[in-house]
């Protein structure tokens, strides 16, 4: 097993389970989290004897960063994994900090037809590993400090459940990556049995609606998961998450000329959303050669947001990153496979 798969009750357990004591699991986290070390062997205020049991049961073994695409203020990175598949991550530098868009499946299911990932299907899941060295990663690559992270790279975060939760204690605790809860976002496309459990952990991380439509009928054309899980479903889901855990949701908007754009569109998403404690979040497209939808201009962009603030919508402009990279979610990656 890769050690960074491990939370660190995880490790607490494997102590215990080999006679020693869980202490030690705090000065692993500290050797891979804060120091940063490559090796067991670094570990210098571990006993021997327990370095070569680690050595015997865990791997350190990272992907293997195989293209940088860097832009103003973002940076993309595709992996090669240890099965030879490939992801790819984003850093965007903000002014609140530096914000990691990180993948959480090789390929997506979900097949929204807007999206890049989506056209090459989920191969597997990422481990928890997979995911915590995307972080690391960066971070040794540009010599800086990840403090947002936002699971909206390539595949759903909730069709892996297990190994995303995994990821979030692992980068959330203190003594590890300690990057704070309200500092992690996490994006799905509406998968309503998983967004009510996400909602009984009781965690402060956010949760981000990929809404992209105000009604079915266009959502269902733009995402297929609409004709499982309707909006009003996914509405439903999203109160009773807001009763149990009171944090603000939000709901990704992508902007798609003359698709989801119109004054028609912004009325009708102020009446479904009117009085929920959420934020939409307006998102210019990144146009791409496979996909043949079209980013509305910043102006028809402005109207929207002008009608959703009368309505009375909190609404954010997500800033534009990437126009000088392969900035679409799953680009880099498609065109890396093409090109071999």
């Amino acid at each position: 097993m890769n050690i960074y798969s491990l939370s660190r009750k995880d490790l607490e357990n494997y102590f215990e389970s080999i006679g020693e004591k869980k202490f030690k699991a705090l000065q692993v986290y500290d050797w891979l989290y804060k120091k940063k070390v490559a090796s067991f062997d670094e570990m210098t205020n571990i006993k021997k004897d327990i370095i070569q049991k680690l050595k015997e049961e865990f791997t350190m073994d990272k992907p293997e960063i195989i293209k940088v695409q860097n832009g103003k203020d973002v940076h993309k990175y595709l992996f090669n994994l240890k099965d030879g598949e490939k992801i790819e991550a984003v850093l965007m530098n903000h002014d609140y900090g530096n914000s990691l868009c990180v993948s959480t499946e090789v390929g997506c299911n979900m097949g929204c037809a807007f999206c890049e990932s989506g056209r090459l299907k989920k191969r597997r899941n990422l481990s928890a590993c997979e995911m915590v060295t995307q972080i690391l990663l960066v971070e040794e690559n540009l010599k800086m400090k990840i403090s947002h992270v936002v699971l909206m790279g390539i595949g759903e975060p909730f069709d892996n459940y297990e190994n995303v939760m995994k990821f979030i204690d692992i980068i959330n605790d203190d003594n590890g990556i300690a990057i704070g809860a309200r500092h992690i976002t996490v994006s799905t496309c509406g998968i309503v049995p998983k967004i009510r459990e996400f909602a009984s952990e009781k965690r402060q991380v956010n949760l981000a609606i990929s809404l992209h439509a105000p009604n079915d009928e266009l959502r269902s054309k733009l995402m297929k998961i609409n004709k499982v899980y309707p909006i009003k479903e996914v509405i439903k889901a999203v109160k009773d998450y807001l009763k149990i855990n009171n944090r603000k949701v939000t709901f990704e908007y992508i902007m798609l000329k003359d698709v989801n754009d119109k004054e028609k569109h912004a009325i009708e998403l102020s009446n479904l959303l009117k009085g929920l404690n959420c934020y939409v979040n307006l998102i210019p497209y990144n146009e791409t050669s496979h996909i043949e939808f079209k980013k509305t201009d910043n102006k028809n962009i402005m109207k929207f947001y002008d009608l959703l603030k009368k309505n009375k919508i909190n609404v954010t402009v997500r800033r534009e990153f990437g126009s000088e990279v392969e900035a679409a979610c799953g680009q880099l990656r498609s065109n890396y496979e093409e090109e071999k």
